[in-house]
């Protein structure tokens, strides 16, 4: 069977895909992917149900799927995934030329309606494997699922279900694989990384299960994503501290500041409390990169709560910073409780001040490095220029380090992959261009 597999949303949503890839690679079955021009027995379609935009985004993938079916390019349609998963049935009606539907959680479900294109003598892989679709050099990995936060606005506890912890002997046995096939970076993902081990041990486990992955041969970079400020387990920064190829980048969603949207929001944390958090994690890992993502329009934020944002924003200077405007999701205690009292063009007035504020912020802070000289990793290598990341830069989300590789001898060019060292040669608003370090 020829097979098309489609991921719609975040990385985490990547990861089943690539799980899905694996056993239907191990089955004997031909995988391909071109969403422009489908061919295939079976499209998969991992959707994505998070906020309006995205869930958008994946029922056109599926409507324009279906024209595809009716011309006779594509056989059976299969989809999957966090909209399905909250919206199954209400999709049944909507898109009647889906041939099966399954969820978030029972996908490997799907294997069993096909047939094994094997002699039955490879072995099964095991739960963690994964067929790689990023680079190879870098991979996510997933430590949890689920989130227990129940923040007014966020409809992923809807979809994903309380947290659940994967045991850390897993975790640890899945970087070992991944290290022998040839990654060396790990974007370590999860709704709540701070919630990591409490649900099997009560107790804050990411640190302990961090220090032992940095200790694995192999691993260069260990980057932490969304961690919560609520109850963050603060010992994380001292590994991040001691261990060199932990990252100095965090990526911890804040929201707001005001401690009206805050409570608001739900997310039982203060201005006080996130003004205190942001220090600590200043002092205790020096030269770290921020990144967080903050919501404009929010029932209860007026102008001066807006403006309150501003000033953090501005007094903060984080690395990187990304935000949307607020957008109702159905069933959240906000749909339920709020209203959304703050007109559409005045969240997209917000948004606009707002990243551009961020802009300014970003420029100032690249040209910090201008003069400098830092460790990349090389993502892709385009006639002579690379395009590499620092470990401030998380691959897709964060900005590019541009190197030219001119009248470089061909012995001294790296390759995708490769740690090199560059000097910082120019800051724009979010890249920064290099030439290669001499000796490099």
């Amino acid at each position: 069977m020829t097979i098309d597999v489609i991921t719609m949303g975040c990385s985490k949503n990547l990861i089943d895909s690539e799980r899905l890839l694996k056993r239907l690679s191990a089955a004997g079955h031909s995988l391909r992917h071109d969403p422009e021009h489908p061919a295939a027995d079976y499209v998969v379609v991992n959707t994505c149900g998070f906020i309006a935009d995205a869930k958008e985004e994946s029922i056109n993938m599926l409507l324009s799927l279906g024209e595809a079916k009716q011309r006779g390019e594509i056989g059976k349609i299969v989809v999957m995934g966090c909209l399905s998963q909250r919206y199954m049935d209400e999709l049944k009606e909507l898109l009647p030329e889906v041939d099966v539907w399954y969820g978030k959680f029972d996908w490997k479900n799907f294997l069993d309606t096909l047939p094994d294109e094997t002699s039955g003598e490879e072995s099964k892989p095991k739960d963690y494997e994964r067929e790689l679709t990023t680079a190879s050099h870098f991979s996510y990995l997933k430590i949890s699922e689920g989130c227990n936060r129940f923040c007014a606005f966020c409809a992923i506890p809807l979809i994903t279900g309380r947290h659940t912890s994967r045991p850390e002997e897993e975790i640890l046995e899945e970087v070992k694989s991944l290290v022998a096939s040839g990654v060396k970076e790990f974007n370590i993902i999860a709704q709540d990384l701070s919630s990591y081990g409490l649900d099997t041990s009560g107790k804050h486990r990411l640190a302990p299960l961090i220090d032992a992955m940095a200790e694995i041969p192999g691993v260069e970079w260990i980057r932490l994503h969304y961690a919560y400020p609520a109850d963050f387990p603060e010992d994380i920064l001292d590994v991040m501290a001691r261990q060199e190829n932990v990252c100095a980048y965090l990526d911890i969603a804040l929201q707001h500041i005001s401690d009206k949207v805050l409570n608001n929001m739900r997310r039982h944390f203060t201005k006080e409390q996130t003004l205190s958090l942001i220090r600590k994690i200043r002092e205790k890992v020096p030269g770290i990169a921020l990144r967080t993502t903050l919501m404009v329009g929010f029932p209860g934020e007026g102008e001066e709560e807006f403006e309150e944002l501003m000033q953090f924003v501005k007094e903060t200077r984080f690395e990187r910073l990304g935000a949307f405007a607020y957008s109702e999701e159905e069933d959240t205690w906000a749909a339920q409780h709020l209203k959304d009292e703050v007109p559409e063009n005045v969240k997209q007035d917000r948004l606009n001040r707002l990243l551009a504020l961020q802009e300014i912020i970003s420029k100032e802070n690249n040209r910090g490095q201008v003069g400098k000289t830092i460790r990349v990793i090389v993502d892709k290598i385009e006639e002579n220029t690379a395009y590499c990341r620092s470990e401030h830069d998380s691959p897709e989300v964060d900005q590019e380090i541009i190197v030219a590789l001119d009248g470089l001898e061909d012995n001294k060019r790296p390759l995708e992959g490769d740690f090199i060292s560059v000097n910082i040669t120019e800051a724009l608003e979010f890249q920064l261009l290099a030439e290669p370090a001499d000796g490099e």
